[in-house]
């Protein structure tokens, strides 16, 4: 299956924002952007010419990368938010904050969309007493996520008991029974990354 493999940090530094990739080292002093803040490699301080394309690239790019999707995949996503009714951008990334891997992120299960995913591909999540290893699943309103219950003994899901989460309100969890709901589809007021949606929309349409 192929995936991104480029260093975390290394990409937060290039989109010149937080992509939150690292879980908790992204809200301490130790993140690399709070110490180079500037683009990675031998340039990253020289001052460059950014062109309107260079600009609509960067937008997708760090959606892309924020969620972990490849380019064919996120083409799909914008060619099934063209044919949903409504804004196209807020469609976009409505379907890519319903991503399994994305909701057990928000949920607070796991500390990062890449921790979420692995979480997710190792079968330790259910959907309405389903097992779903496929991080890409789409969820519906309604929808019941639970840790399977012969994992909640390993030692990452016990430390949730007791923890308190900020999630968006179209989702809810609770961390001592390890289950949780999609209570809504998620609108663009839900979603709190800066993202430039019409950005996006510019460059496909190009």
């Amino acid at each position: 299956m192929a995936r991104l493999l480029d260093p975390k940090c290394r990409q937060c530094r290039r989109e010149g924002c937080k992509l939150f990739l690292k879980g908790e080292k992204c809200t301490t002093k130790k993140c690399p952007l709070e110490r180079r803040p500037f683009v990675p490699g031998q340039h990253g301080q020289g001052r460059k010419r950014v062109t309107q394309y260079g600009t609509q690239l960067r937008e997708k790019q760090k959606v892309k990368r924020a969620y972990g999707i490849l380019e064919k995949q996120f083409k799909a996503y914008y060619d099934e938010a063209e044919r949903m009714k409504g804004v196209v951008g807020e469609n976009l990334l409505s379907l890519i904050e319903r991503r399994l891997d994305n909701v057990v992120y928000r949920m607070g299960i796991g500390s990062s969309r890449n921790e979420s995913r692995q979480i997710v591909n190792h079968g330790h999540i259910t959907v309405n007493g389903h097992t779903v290893d496929i991080p890409s699943f789409s969820v519906k309103a309604g929808d019941v996520i639970e840790v399977k219950e012969t994992k909640r003994d390993k030692e990452m899901f016990k430390a949730l008991k007791g923890m308190k989460v900020v999630m968006p309100k179209w989702l809810e969890f609770n961390p001592d029974t390890l289950s949780g709901k999609v209570l809504a589809l998620p609108k663009r007021e839900d979603i709190d990354m800066n993202i430039s949606e019409h950005l996006i929309i510019e460059l496909y349409s190009r």
